[in-house]
């Protein structure tokens, strides 16, 4: 979370403790309502664009902040109406949490018991169609008699799907209708559509169709349905208490779109479907990471794997399809391009669920190129010698050193017989590299200390220093097994097993 949301959160408590001491016997008055208000309101805009989740929590904040039963009220009306009236798309899965988690346990109160009531509709007919929720089942009647289920548990689809729901006798309806038959007619996109009439009249309802939806042959299916008797429970489901209501779902049936217009489905679907030519790993998104990993300590792998999923949660879940890429795109040159095993390891888990189990977002000649491609070289590159695996049982020459000496050996690398087996690949004239051997040897050095537990442990490592330079000259064939068995593409690459040679970690530092 940003600097300035932080500031404002700050703000906003010390303005409600201040409000909490100044509550008059008859409650807060108009003034003090307004200034606190204006509080809120700083806070709202600087915290828009945050992850909803984000959001609801320093709303639990906000409203926590004050002891003062008047005072928590106030505020929580003032989020929750702010919430349930926002223009953003989304915004109101913040009004259905405080209606669910607040209002309805009665942790704090409306002025009247009719806002209850309503609030509790309100959370009844909008809960289970939120943004990033899975599209509830539904199955309606089609135009010439089948049934149509959708996102039932059988339900496999390939394709996104849009549900508009529409009244015949809706004015409003009648101009989406229109301008949704219009982009039917000129947009190529591959969707699958589901014109949903919401009235109990057939004939007006066929009449609606003819004169309404006519569309020319496309990339796009189009599908009539109607339920008369409600027995989907469709108005429930995805809150249809008043038309036309337009939803966008991913072809896994996550919704990704709703409360939308034409205008909006048909941008968010060019997000979707138009090819856009990225640039990654530039100068500014390596000040980026470097921002947020810093110049201090290696990130864990969790670490990294926790930004990954940031970058996806906070842009998937609007929709944001082009910013995910960028984003993505950015963090993967970047990790390519550091050594460490946070670092590697952490890639390792962004190539397999951001990139290569996302087909449907990776999917242009552009993306094979620059991602995709690049991508499975690095997983590649990554699934050899992964920890837990038996190290490959391949005898190099390579200089040994324990605590007691070093000496030149033959020696496989299954069977270097230490509690703790450090192998150090090297190059010649690598000033990175002697650092490495330099922190080895100190490593060893620590036989003599005096903590006993140091010592020993000391005494039961080994080092095996492998200089690649010497084996490309004097044994190609060996060589190209070491690169096919070992992610040797920059050096010092240092692994580490037990003494039965299953490897404990690798792409790690000694210094």
């Amino acid at each position: 979370m940003s600097r300035k949301i932080i500031s404002l959160i700050g703000i906003v408590a010390v303005m409600l403790m201040t409000a909490a001491g100044d509550v008059l016997a008859q409650g807060l008055d108009s003034l003090k309502k307004m200034e606190l208000s204006g509080k809120l309101e700083e806070y709202f805009e600087a915290l828009k664009y945050e992850n909803i989740d984000v959001q609801k929590a320093e709303c639990d904040f906000l409203i926590e902040a004050s002891d003062d039963p008047e005072i928590r009220d106030f505020i929580a009306q003032t989020i929750y109406y702010h919430y349930k009236e926002s223009e953003l798309m989304g915004a109101e899965a913040v009004a259905v949490y405080l209606a669910d988690n607040w209002f309805i346990p009665r942790k704090v109160q409306f002025e009247d018991e009719s806002e209850m009531f309503a609030a509790r509709m309100f959370a009844e007919f909008n809960r289970l169609s939120q943004i990033g929720c899975m599209a509830p089942e539904i199955s309606m009647e089609s135009l010439d008699g089948r049934f149509v289920s959708l996102f039932g548990a059988d339900d496999s689809r390939d394709r996104f799907r849009v549900l508009y729901f529409y009244d015949a006798d809706c004015a409003k309806c009648r101009i989406e209708s229109i301008l949704l038959n219009n982009t039917l007619r000129t947009e190529d996109f591959p969707i699958d559509f589901y014109a949903i009439y919401l009235g109990d009249d057939r004939y007006q309802w066929q009449e609606y169709v003819r004169e309404r939806f006519s569309p020319e042959a496309t990339s796009a299916s189009v599908t009539h349905l109607w339920d008369p008797a409600m027995r989907s429970d469709y108005q429930r489901k995805y809150g249809i208490l008043q038309a036309p209501r337009l939803f966008l779902m991913a072809p896994d049936g996550t919704i990704i779109g709703r409360a939308l217009d034409t205008q909006a489905l048909v941008q968010m679907l060019h997000g979707v479907f138009d090819p856009v030519e990225l640039e990654y790993g530039g100068k500014d998104s390596e000040a980026l990471f470097d921002g947020i990993f810093g110049t201090g300590d290696m990130p864990s792998a969790d670490e990294v794997a926790g930004i990954a999923d940031y970058i996806a949660s906070t842009t998937l879940e609007k929709g944001d399809t082009v910013m995910f890429r960028q984003l993505t795109g950015d963090l993967l040159y970047y990790l390519a391009g550091h050594p460490g095993e946070g670092f590697k390891e952490g890639m390792g888990y962004m190539i397999d669920k951001h990139i290569l189990d996302n087909g449907r977002i990776w999917r242009t000649h552009d993306d094979s190129l620059k991602i995709t491609g690049f991508a499975r070289v690095m997983d590649d590159l990554l699934s050899k010698s992964e920890p837990g695996t038996l190290i490959k049982d391949l005898t190099v020459p390579g200089e040994l050193l324990t605590w007691k000496k070093r000496s030149p050996v033959e020696m496989s690398l299954r069977n270097m017989k230490g509690e703790r087996n450090i192998m150090i690949f090297h190059t010649e004239g690598c000033g990175v590299c002697d650092a490495e051997k330099a922190a080895a040897e100190a490593i060893l050095g620590a036989a003599s200390s005096k903590d006993r537990r140091i010592a020993k442990a000391a005494r039961r490592t080994r080092v095996l220093l492998i200089n690649m330079d010497r084996i490309m000259a004097d044994n190609p064939e060996l060589a190209e097994l070491l690169f096919e068995s070992f992610d040797l593409s920059a050096l010092p690459f240092i692994i580490l097993t037990d003494r039965k040679g299953v490897i404990e970690r690798r792409y790690i530092s000694l210094q």
